[in-house]
């Protein structure tokens, strides 16, 4: 109340609006100059201990979860969403051209590590069917029937917990989330080869590019939604006629079709697998392919389609800044000894992954043999720390390590350009309604940072609540603004 109240309220409002609400903003201490960039002159320069509300810079966290900070996350999700929709009708850089490229919308699940609860709805009636019916249901071997009778609803607990617990392979269920990015890798390498015929018979060279995200089902392992487009790749060679720019994208045969795509997608998955190397002494390993319930759909007449551009950039976008959350495990950072102990719990399906993912992941005592040399010694920490360490250093993801919004190099624009085109736009529209104001403004001047961390966060519950609300009032004069000049054009 007393920052409300305060006469310098709008001045402080104003020096916060650049954090759009963020739950946890950086606060950075140091100096700002501003430098003649024709001379390199010193102009002027500003301290955040005298010249700043707060004496502080605030700076958005940029996390991306929506489970940690909504404001970021949904900045997050929008780039997300020009990202993948550019990559399918172009702009931000990508030809529209890129339109008419055979494309489908895949997703790729994990293999059965046990039986579950699940909810399937009849697509024609609309009715859920019951969960799991066996006519010649026996007991398993822990004297348990496989079978479940009842239709849950949407939010039961039950949903994605195995009807076994002893049955379900947890250690292989956390050793697949593990691996998973090495199999998606793999499969895009064996669709790549499984295009040499139509390279030969064209004289041509074609390019898979995709951008995918990844998702947590219940039963707490991932799965990959993804746009998979065809291209041909540019001429670098001189042998092969005129050179063209190699990141340059250019259009397929138009004889190659998204059904003839889905094909080669749906043989890649089903044809690409690989055993893990053998866990230290015991020379087990564990099988690493993609699911039976694989989803391949041919992406064709994006504007007069059933599947619109914007509907498949907005489904993989909304996945981006969700993290463990549908698992029902609470969004934790690295788990340490004494956290995963706590979340270990042999009574339940969560706890028994996080123990076996930390537990798979622990180097044991005599990883490195006596006698070993220095370097005998570092190579083995470093096999150890790029294979199975990876599962103790990813328990509170149940073992997956992986970004969860990914794209091929050459699908469409990227992240950090998307946020550069944003604040030139911010500091052109700030520098025109400056001009508008009469003032002087100078495009030969720029400012140069000399800032250090000084905290994360609001330094009270007071200011939090403050930005919060100026930035929802901001969002609501935005988007009135947006659906009065849509209003206006029709």
């Amino acid at each position: 109340m007393h920052k409300a109240s305060h006469p310098d309220h709008h001045r402080w409002i104003s020096h916060t609006a650049n954090t759009r609400g963020c739950v946890r903003p950086v606060r950075l201490t140091g100096s700002l100059h501003t430098v003649d960039t024709t001379t390199g002159e010193i102009l002027g320069t500003r301290h955040t201990a005298t010249d700043m509300p707060d004496g502080v810079l605030y700076v958005p966290c940029g996390d991306r979860r929506a489970s940690v900070c909504p404001p970021c996350a949904e900045t997050y999700r929008a780039d997300t969403y020009q990202l993948i929709r550019s990559g399918l009708v172009g702009g931000k850089g990508v030809p529209e051209s890129v339109a008419g490229h055979p494309a489908v919308f895949a997703t790729f699940t994990a293999p059965s590590f046990g039986p579950v609860h699940t909810r399937v709805v009849n697509t024609k009636t609309g009715k859920v069917r019951p969960c799991r019916i066996r006519r010649d249901a026996r007991p398993c071997p822990h004297g348990k029937l496989l079978t479940c009778t009842q239709r849950h609803t949407d939010n039961a607990s039950c949903l994605g917990r195995p009807i076994c617990l002893d049955c379900y392979d947890h250690a292989a269920h956390v050793v697949w989330n593990a691996w998973a990015g090495e199999l998606w890798r793999r499969t895009m390498i064996r669709l790549g080869r499984d295009l040499r015929p139509y390279e030969h018979a064209h004289g041509i060279r074609l390019r898979v590019s995709y951008g995918k995200v990844a998702e947590y089902q219940r039963r707490g392992v991932v799965h990959f939604h993804a746009l998979i487009r065809l291209d041909t790749r540019p001429n670098t060679d001189p042998k092969r006629g005129p050179l063209q720019d190699p990141d340059a994208i250019l259009p397929p045969p138009e004889d190659i079709t998204p059904v003839d795509l889905a094909e080669l997608v749906a043989g890649a998955a089903s044809t690409t697998a690989f055993r893990t190397p053998d866990y230290l002494d015991t020379g087990h390993s564990w099988p690493i392919t993609w699911g039976p319930q694989i989803d391949i759909r041919p992406v064709a007449g994006l504007a007069d389609g059933e599947i619109t551009s914007e509907a498949v950039a907005a489904y993989l976008a909304k996945y981006a800044t969700k993290a463990t959350e549908p698992t029902g495990l609470p969004t934790t950072g690295r788990m340490t000894a004494e956290a995963a102990e706590h979340y270990s719990d042999a009574r339940t399906h969560l706890g028994r992954l996080v123990a076996y993912a930390f537990q798979l992941g622990t180097p044991p005592e005599d990883l490195v043999p006596l006698g070993a040399t220095d370097d005998e010694r570092d190579q083995l920490r470093r096999d150890w720390h790029d294979t199975w360490g990876r599962l103790r250093r990813w328990t509170h993801m149940l073992g997956f390590g992986g970004h969860f919004a990914t794209k091929s190099r050459r699908y469409s624009t990227t992240h950090r350009e998307l946020r550069a085109a944003r604040r030139i736009w911010r500091r052109t529209t700030q520098q025109q309604w400056q001009r508008d104001q009469g003032h002087d403004v100078d495009d030969t001047t720029l400012v140069v940072a000399d800032l250090t961390l000084a905290g994360i966060g609001w330094n009270s519950t007071a200011d939090a609540q403050l930005a919060a609300s100026a930035a929802a009032r901001a969002r609501e004069y935005r988007a009135l603004v947006k659906q009065e000049r849509t209003t206006t054009s029709a």
